[in-house]
Order: structure tokens, then sequence, then C-alpha cells
């Protein structure tokens, strides 16, 4: 492969799906969320394919803009030591112009798009641009990536309700706590480069007590998953898959180890099923 073009995968992470996936699925929960049978999921398949696309680009867009700001950092950190911008095989310049380009699809695909989903996109590309600077102010960047990497439930659910409803807030809700819950274990692979720079995170701030705190956060996502099921009058079938749900939560709390970059990782990566059984937990109740 070109030296080149094999920088700007990277760059991107294209060669890495794991992040657009997560991204991905909150948006086509909510999709299914605003659909009431699978003949509207027909009728909209449509939407469903230029949100998947979407999460691609927005995804590779928020990696560039994150790798511009953190540069230097990245420099000082084994993982991220290698990437593009901080190995200067991509300068800045070009960086910026892959960012700008990215978004300038993005753009296009949002104004596709009723208004109400428009104003809470712009809304997300604020956030997406903010992220990568709260590391270097608060011990909750991980939050701040949870509103952020959730909002496509809300766009989702918009672009084809054309409102936003109290039970796909619990949905949003629940993704927040899923994303507060597996970056916070990704987290961990960097604790010690991050101690020594000074940059900031939910696993340095939760240390030895995370296993508590994911605890808690996956158990108010299963919370916020009944809720939003009960509002929305889920089918029984609904509220059996998040038992799979739930133990998905429970295999990744009694595998971690903090102290094990590659556990973490892995259990990182497993949330793609995750999300995965919530969009089959959701397309349930229209069977």
């Amino acid at each position: 492969m070109n030296h080149k073009l094999k920088s700007y995968i990277l760059l991107t992470r294209l060669n890495r799906p794991i992040g657009s996936l997560l991204l991905m699925f909150p948006c086509l929960w909510g999709l299914i969320a605003a659909c009431g049978s699978i003949t509207d999921i027909k009728q909209n398949i449509f939407l469903f394919i230029i949100f998947i696309i979407g999460s691609f680009v927005m995804r590779s867009a928020g990696c560039v803009i994150n790798d511009i700001f953190d540069r230097n950092i990245d420099t000082k950190v084994e993982r991220t030591k290698s990437r593009p911008l901080a190995n200067k095989s991509i300068s800045v310049q070009n960086a910026i112009i892959v960012f700008i380009t990215l978004s300038l699809i993005g753009l296009c695909i949002l104004l596709s798009l009723n208004l109400l989903s428009i104003k809470i996109g712009f809304i997300s590309f604020l956030l997406l641009t903010i992220y990568p600077l709260t590391k270097r102010v608060t011990y909750w960047p991980q939050f701040f990536l949870a509103i952020t990497f959730n909002i496509g439930v809300l766009i989702g659910y918009s672009a084809i309700a054309n409102s936003i409803s109290i039970e796909i807030i619990f949905l949003y809700l629940a993704g927040i706590f899923w994303t507060l819950g597996y970056d916070t274990i990704y987290a961990h692979q960097d604790i010690d480069d991050d101690l020594s720079i000074g940059v900031k995170s939910t696993a340095i701030l939760f240390g030895n007590n995370t296993k508590y705190w994911v605890a808690s956060f996956y158990s108010l996502m299963t919370l916020s998953l009944c809720i939003f099921g009960m509002i929305s009058s889920q089918k029984l079938l609904f509220f059996l898959f998040l038992i799979t749900v739930f133990t998905h939560q429970f295999l990744q709390i009694t595998k971690l180890d903090i102290k094990s970059p590659k556990v973490c990782l892995a259990l990182f990566k497993s949330n793609q099923y995750l999300g995965l059984l919530i969009c089959l937990a959701l397309l349930s109740s229209y069977i």
C-alpha cells in the first residue's frame, strides 16, 4: 500500500471501524425507535443508509480534529506516538483540509434532513470540535464524549418523527451511560502516560474503583432502557432482550483488568455487540 495513502487511512481511523460502529448504533436506535413497524423501516431505508455513511464520515472527522489538537501530546503516549500528525507523515495543513472535506460531506448529509434534525446536528458538530480539549480541563472528558457520541439517537429519531419525545430522552441517556462505561475502560490503556503528561480522564479519577463506577454506569444504562421500554410500550420480547444486554455488561465487568491494556481494548471492542443487541431489542417489538 502507498505510504501516503496508509497515513491518511490511519489519520481517519478507517483501519479501526469500531469507533464508527459505536457512533452508528445510537443513530440506528433512534431511527428504529421512531419507526412503528418493519414497513416503516423499509419506507425509511434511505435514512438508515445515509446515517450509516454519516457515522463513518463524522467519526473520521472527529479523529482528525482530535489528532490536530493532540499532535504534541500524542508524541508522549506509547499508543499514539505513531499517529500521522505525531510522526509528521501528514502535515497539519493537510489534516485541516481532510477535516474540512469530511465536515462538508457530513453537512451535505445533515442538510438532507428536516430542520429539527439539522439544529441538533449543528449542536453535535460543536460538541465534536470541543471534545478533544476537555481532557485538558476536566477529569470527565468521557462525559463530553458520551453526550456527543450518542446525540445520533436524537438526530435519528427526529429525522423521522420530527419531534423529540420523553421516551427518546431515556434512550439517549442509556447511550450516555453506556459510553461513560466503555470509554472509561478504554482510557485505562493510557493511564500511565496520561498521568505523566497531565491529561485527565475518568480512568484516572476512578482509579482502582473503576469496576464499581463502570458497574454503576451500566446499571443506569439498563435502567434507562427499561424506562424507555415502559414509556414507549415495548413488547415483552424487548425486555427479554435486555437480559442479554445485562449479561454482556456483567461479563465485561467480571473480566475487566484495569492493569491490562490488552484486556481493556478487547472489552471496549466488545461493545459493538452490545450496540447490536439493543438494535435487535428495538426491532423485536415489530415482530
